[in-house]
């Protein structure tokens, strides 16, 4: 394999040889690969020689350059990333809400009402059939949970697609849109290591806790999710936060779930409870003391549980209370 090459202007003298000889063919069996440096700008060059093997690279980036974030959002002639979250994934035009013309100056009182009744039929066409129409609602109604469960974005984008999987599945038969919709949520935030309890998830629903089980239940076993039991670790800095704990406590907590769920005691335990018998524990040991109540309201489970869950493990612990 033959290939021509060329050199570099301030490189076109090396080891005795004439100026002009750089473009003669070189055979690239005979070179030593580790002779072969790829430089920052992408180029191959045979180090010995100073030849450049390679120097056409696709530069997939921007012509233009800019310095700052604002810089950046003027000089983009793209509009914003497709998502799941919306039922057409964001490809489609919206007619603003500000009334302005491309001079920031206002319009008409004529242009106006011209405007909004644009406004309203395109909203009207963006939704071709009741599929769609159903699909945009659910979408809705998972942004405002999540965003009343503060979530990230992918939580949402991950919950968009359970929820669009199960819809082309035909999940949705028999079954509310509201409850598959909040069931999406739910398998989402449990496959983002994000975990919300379902007491949580019913709080910001419209539809019972009950339902809410049954339906996880069913969509995740039919499109085959496979989901981890919850670590009750990952519920124990939230819980701390809203206790107004120290570090401290939040340590001793996470060593009391480490210790005990070692020993098996974890097995066929709600999570939530868990971690809060193991924070109760963790504040009383600290001199933090909450009070049962105090570490029930923020969990969201009954007294009666954290009891159980605080004997259980410190007998485990080998404290005696």
């Amino acid at each position: 394999m033959t290939r021509p090459t060329r050199q570099r202007e301030d490189r076109t003298r090396w080891q005795g040889e004439e100026e002009g000889e750089a473009d003669e063919d070189v055979d690239l069996d005979d070179l030593d690969p580790e002779d072969l440096v790829r430089t920052a700008d992408g180029e191959l060059i045979h180090e010995e020689t100073g030849l450049i093997i390679e120097e056409e690279q696709i530069d997939p980036g921007p012509e233009w350059r800019a310095f700052n974030h604002q810089e950046r959002q003027e000089k983009s002639r793209v509009g914003a990333p497709t998502t799941q979250t919306m039922h057409d994934k964001g490809l489609t035009t919206t007619i603003d809400w500000k009334d302005k013309d491309a001079y920031g100056r206002s319009i008409s009182s004529r242009k106006r009402s011209q405007m909004h009744r644009l406004r309203k039929w395109q909203e009207r066409i963006r939704t071709k059939d009741a599929g769609e129409r159903n699909l945009q609602f659910a979408l809705s109604e998972i942004d405002r949970m999540a965003s009343a469960l503060g979530v990230p974005r992918s939580v949402r984008e991950v919950a968009s697609v359970i929820y669009r999987r199960a819809l082309n599945e035909d999940l949705i038969r028999g079954r509310s849109i509201e409850g598959v919709a909040t069931s999406a949520l739910y398998a989402a935030c449990r496959k983002e290591g994000i975990p919300r309890s379902l007491e949580e998830i019913s709080e910001v629903s419209r539809v019972e806790r009950k339902e809410i089980g049954r339906t996880y239940r069913y969509i995740s076993q039919e499109l085959g999710l496979e989901m981890k039991p919850v670590d009750p670790k990952k519920y124990v800095p939230r819980f701390c936060s809203e206790l107004e704990l120290s570090e401290e406590v939040q340590s001793k907590a996470n060593e009391i779930i480490e210790t005990t769920a070692e020993k098996g005691l974890l097995s066929g335990k709600s999570p939530t409870g868990y971690a809060a018998a193991a924070i109760y524990a963790a504040s009383l040991l600290c001199n933090e003391k909450k009070t049962q109540r105090e570490v029930a309201d923020v969990a969201q489970v009954t007294e009666v549980t954290i009891r159980n869950r605080y004997q259980e493990q410190i007998e485990a612990m080998g404290i005696h209370s």
